[in-house]
């Protein structure tokens, strides 16, 4: 870093990645609690010999160089601290540490990055549950029980779902269910030689059942009730876990949702049987190019390939234990969200990247792959990126929610009812009646609240603000809206309805 990196870093303010500390004479106490918030969410920097005006609201005038007076002595006394037992462990190394000469004072920047998912949770004073934190906008908190839990879970390269339920056997298994699966692995699998085994041993095999070869003693996994189980032992066992499915699309009038799947009785709500009735609802909708192979229609597409990726990695990555946990899937005009319970247990940088993949589920991971759903290697996300980029779709935003515990994948998508050509892009036709439909919602945000600044409407409608600007502009040229008072302050003026 140098002084300008340190200056527009500044700019945007205290946050989630950035925290400030005046540090004249020592290491400030509360620099550990950062230390910990920072390593368990999303790593960030800290800066010492910086003081901050909260009541003042404008960054340039908020923060004030001061410098540390000895920063020799400062840094001597972080580096033994940090390799004592005041913190559960040491993830820096020298280069994260670096000291600024601005305009005479000396500034220490330290960059805490994410703590990999086996150093998890990074604790200080030697209290797991007293003693780790997460960051939010507003600082540092206490980590909830529940929350450090999941960290510990986390842990084990083998995952979450090997654990055994102790007194659930086949008596508990949906025979329909692992029917079903065995069906759809047998034909992608013809050969196989799991195919002539009874339904324990195959099961077994799947890693969803254990059977001890000296004791004898015999039970399901967790993947092998959750994925094949009947409803009422799931729901006994898991009390906490939850699936639901919500279509919010074309709704009339003032109806809430117009399609929903959840625990009714009149399906065994496990999570093969909630995958395979999901899919084709989310799926329905998205647009299917003509396209021949041979003398055969193929109406699979890349888009279709990556929902079913998306959801498949809801399932591998969910964290069953967590309290109030639902794996939840939301259907609306314009986008596609899934949320899994746990957050992520690597960087989403690196998510982003592909090549790398730490399911909490291997074994659920390993039964849907066998019937032909899930990438390889961590290449499912970037294919899913790919595949929202071929039609010019908005990228596909990925979200840890640290403060309920999830992952939420959005996939925006254009309105259901778009004519495509052979390629799957969009016809002009159809980007028309896009462009006719962004701005009937603009007016309606309009009238519903005249102060609508161009941020919000761009928020709210998922669209980037130069494309909220020229609709804007063309709404003034056509005299339909004006604009009263300054921008600050002013509100908007609907001339023709």
């Amino acid at each position: 870093m140098d002084a300008n990196t340190i200056y527009k870093t500044l700019q945007k303010g205290e946050r989630l990645t950035l925290e400030v500390k005046r540090a004249k004479n020592e290491v400030p106490k509360s620099i550990w609690e950062t230390y910990s918030a920072f390593a368990n969410t999303l790593g960030g920097t800290i800066f010492l010999g910086i003081e901050e005006n909260t009541k003042e609201k404008y960054p340039k005038k908020k923060f004030t160089i001061t410098g540390v007076d000895d920063a020799t002595k400062i840094l001597t006394d972080f580096w033994n601290t940090i390799n004592s037992n005041k913190v559960s462990e040491n993830i820096l190394t020298e280069k994260d540490v670096e000291v600024v000469d601005i305009d005479g004072n000396q500034i220490i920047c330290i960059h805490v990055p994410q703590a990999d998912f086996q150093s998890k949770p990074v604790y200080i004073n030697d209290n797991v549950y007293k003693g780790t934190f997460r960051r939010n906008h507003e600082g540092d908190y206490h980590c909830s029980k529940d929350s450090i839990k999941s960290m510990i879970r986390d842990e084990f390269e083998d995952g979450n779902d090997g654990i055994l339920v102790e007194n659930y056997g086949m008596n508990e298994i949906d025979s329909d269910s692992l029917r079903q699966y065995r069906s759809e692995f047998k034909f992608l699998n013809e050969n196989h030689i799991w195919n002539d085994d009874d339904d324990k041993t195959f099961l077994k095999n799947l890693g969803g059942y254990y059977i001890d070869s000296i004791s004898g003693k015999e039970c399901l996994t967790v993947a092998g009730l959750l994925m094949f189980g009947k409803g009422l032992p799931i729901r006994e066992k898991f009390s906490n876990f939850r699936m639901d499915y919500v279509d919010m699309s074309h709704l009339v009038g003032d109806e809430r949702y117009h399609d929903r799947l959840t625990y009714d009785g009149r399906w065994e709500n496990n999570l093969y049987q909630f995958f395979h009735r999901v899919i084709p609802k989310l799926t329905m909708d998205l647009p299917r190019p003509f396209r021949m192979e041979g003398i055969r229609r193929v109406d699979d597409t890349p888009q279709h390939k990556a929902v079913r990726e998306a959801f498949t990695n809801a399932i591998i990555h969910a964290d069953v234990f967590l309290s109030g946990s639902v794996l939840r899937i939301d259907k609306y005009d314009d986008r596609l969200c899934l949320r899994n319970p746990g957050t992520l247990k690597i960087p989403i940088e690196q998510i982003y990247g592909g090549g790398l993949s730490k399911a909490r589920n291997p074994r659920m991971q390993n039964m849907l792959r066998m019937i032909g759903y899930g990438e390889n290697l961590g290449s499912g996300f970037p294919m899913i990126l790919n595949a929202w980029k071929q039609i010019h779709w908005k990228e596909p935003v990925l979200e840890n929610k640290f403060e309920v515990d999830e992952v939420w994948l959005t996939l925006y998508v254009y309105d259901n009812n778009q004519n495509v050509n052979e390629t799957g892009l969009s016809t002009q036709k159809t980007v028309e009646k896009t462009v006719e439909k962004t701005v009937e919602k603009i007016l309606l945000l309009m009238k519903d609240n005249p102060k609508i600044t161009v941020a919000k409407l761009s928020e709210q409608l998922h669209l980037s603000r130069r494309g909220i600007e020229e609709s804007i502009k063309s709404l003034k040229a056509n005299n339909i809206i004006r604009r009263v008072g300054p921008d600050k302050g002013g509100h908007w003026e609907i001339v023709e309805d």
